[in-house]
């Protein structure tokens, strides 16, 4: 055929096409019918995150907070944590504990299989754990598991029963030890060559194959700035109108801002409280808050490295009536925390909201609690003062604007009642040997827990000296129901050696809690869901995965239909 011929056969099809189209146009108005958008399947949730990740590997992911959320996206653990704070079956169907309580036995759930479509075995469990027990060489730059976790797994004995079913034997009772099988778990078959030491150079930690309910599509974030993760469609069993979800790693959260500005994202991920009004102004922007799993706290210097005054209950009791809690969270996190009492959060299984004295402000007790302890303040004088020694306290804490703004506003109220307050800023490389050299008075910190409430590592006697007891509380019993309660394994039987370090706890006042963290999550009602508003709806969130509870109802598309045209309105 010739070029002419090839022009005229397409302008045939023009006309034809056009013919056609006419001929359904008089068809539709005659059938009174009308194109109406509806909900489609297709494009990709761009969400905005500040900093990047650096391994997307669970025994990697401790130091960097953008790894943890994104392997509870792409991994399971043997286990995980509910909405109650109680342990449940993940890849583990269950699990069973001996009569002596040094052996715990799992049994894997049979459908549980790998992105690339290989099953899940005890085989894959015992590499993961025995990763843990592997050596490190001395070369203290090499990236490695916490040393704690790598300490615990070295002392246990993996014993692979059957494709389905493995043991784990302590050479002690040790509780907290599930605890640690809420860990990923890595697929033997794709990393069998790899050990403990070369664990961190391989390109499986930037391009994964988990469990979890989602899978890597593009992994070259190192290069582009971006990761796409696919819905995995055996945890998406009813399917998903997404195609996918883009993260794109911003260098600080205006960088962040300006991309959704522009039109370039549909979410930022964790919005900072200072960043906090500027997106809730932002156009079409809805913000999601749920509580975070940390929290921030006063330790009180209780060893004789500290100033002896707040040895004293009576002026940790003062300090602590003598602060406006919900005044800090307005200055602090604009906001952005919730109060509560005591060293464990709410969220916890052996939190008991009964159990605390509630420290709200009252500087009547105050006054009067340190002037009975005979803290007087004279005329004239900047702070009170007991037998000539002015009662300063020395306030340590990490240099950045929300602890800097915390502790000034800290520092100003308790000015206010004749308590001087010495601004000890540092740096995070610094805090924490200031902590441990205990160079303070009363040291802000920000406090991240685990999921079981052993609390022996934070205020037994043993971790004054080997351990995070940076206050130095030394008291017999409670650490004796610290150490009693991680020897149970029965829930009931650990809880009555929790209420009595309670007890203990509430009556001695080693530290104050000032506020939970709350996590935010800036979403685009450009973000459709079927139902309800027609807007995309987001529940409590307990861990990074539950955002995307209802991402089955999500959409972002529309295609037109033909529906029945409404019926004209009446003139009235």
């Amino acid at each position: 055929m010739t070029k002419p011929d090839v022009r005229l056969q397409a302008l045939l099809a023009v006309v034809c096409l056009g013919f056609i189209l006419s001929l359904l146009t008089v068809q539709v108005q005659s059938a009174n019918l009308c194109l109406a958008p509806v909900p489609a399947s297709g494009g990709s949730l761009t969400e905005g995150i500040v900093g990047r990740p650096q391994f997307l590997n669970p025994l990697l992911a401790d130091a960097n907070q953008i790894d943890q959320e994104l392997v509870n996206l792409l991994f399971d653990g043997l286990t995980r944590y509910d909405e109650q704070g109680q342990l449940a079956p993940a890849l583990a169907r269950d699990w069973q504990v001996s009569e002596d309580g040094l052996t715990v036995t799992f049994t894997l759930r049979q459908n549980a299989v790998w992105h690339d479509g290989a099953p899940v075995t005890s085989a894959d469990v015992a590499f993961t754990y025995g990763l843990l027990q592997g050596e490190l060489p001395a070369d203290a730059a090499v990236v490695a598991p916490p040393a704690g976790l790598l300490r615990l797994w070295q002392a246990v004995t993996i014993t692979v029963i059957d494709p389905a079913t493995i043991s784990f034997t302590l050479p002690a009772p040790y509780s907290p030890f599930l605890e640690a099988t809420t860990r990923g778990i890595l697929p033997a078959h794709l990393l069998s060559s790899v050990t403990t030491a070369t664990l961190a150079a391989a390109d499986f930690n930037r391009a994964p194959i988990g469990t979890g309910p989602f899978m890597v599509e593009s992994g070259d974030w190192t290069r582009t700035g971006r990761l796409r993760l696919r819905p995995n469609p055996v945890y998406w069993r009813g399917g998903v109108s997404l195609d996918a979800i883009e993260y794109r790693f911003y260098a600080d959260m205006p960088a962040a801002i300006a991309a959704y500005e522009a039109g370039e994202i549909y979410a930022i991920n964790h919005v900072s409280a200072a960043e906090l009004p500027q997106v809730a102004a932002l156009p079409g922007m809805r913000l999601f808050s749920a509580p975070e799993k940390r929290f921030t706290q006063l330790i009180f210097n209780l060893t004789d490295s500290g100033l002896s005054a707040v040895r004293e209950l009576e002026v940790r009791q003062a300090l602590a009536y003598g602060l406006d809690r919900h005044r800090l969270v307005d200055v602090a996190v604009h906001g952005q925390g919730v109060l509560f009492e005591g060293p464990y959060l709410p969220s916890s299984w052996v939190y008991d909201e009964q159990a605390m004295t509630v420290y709200a402000v009252n500087p009547i007790s105050t006054t009067a609690l340190l002037e009975g302890a005979g803290w007087v303040w004279p005329d004239g004088a900047p702070q009170r003062q007991k037998e000539e020694q002015p009662l300063l306290l020395r306030l340590l804490y990490l240099d950045v604007p929300g602890d800097a703004a915390l502790a000034a506003e800290i520092a100003s109220q308790w000015a206010a009642l004749g308590v001087g307050v010495t601004l000890q800023p540092t740096s995070l490389a610094d805090l924490a040997t200031a902590l441990s050299q205990r160079a303070f008075d009363v040291a802000l910190v920000e406090i991240t827990p685990l999921g079981d409430p052993d609390l022996y590592d934070f205020w037994s006697q043993e971790a004054i000296i080997r351990g995070r007891n940076y206050g130095g509380w030394n008291h017999r019993r409670a650490s004796e129901a610290l150490e009693e309660a991680r020897q149970l394994w029965p829930a009931d039987e650990r809880r009555v050696r929790y209420d009595r370090f309670l007890f203990y706890y509430d009556n001695e006042l080693p530290a104050l809690t000032l506020y939970q963290h709350v996590y935010t999550y800036g979403l685009s009602q450009a973000v459709n869901q079927l139902g309800g508003s027609g807007l995309a709806d987001i529940g409590l969130i307990h861990e990074p995965r539950d955002r995307y509870r209802t991402l089955p109802d999500w959409f972002l598309v529309y295609r037109d239909v033909l529906v029945a045209c409404p019926e004209p309105t009446a003139a009235p």
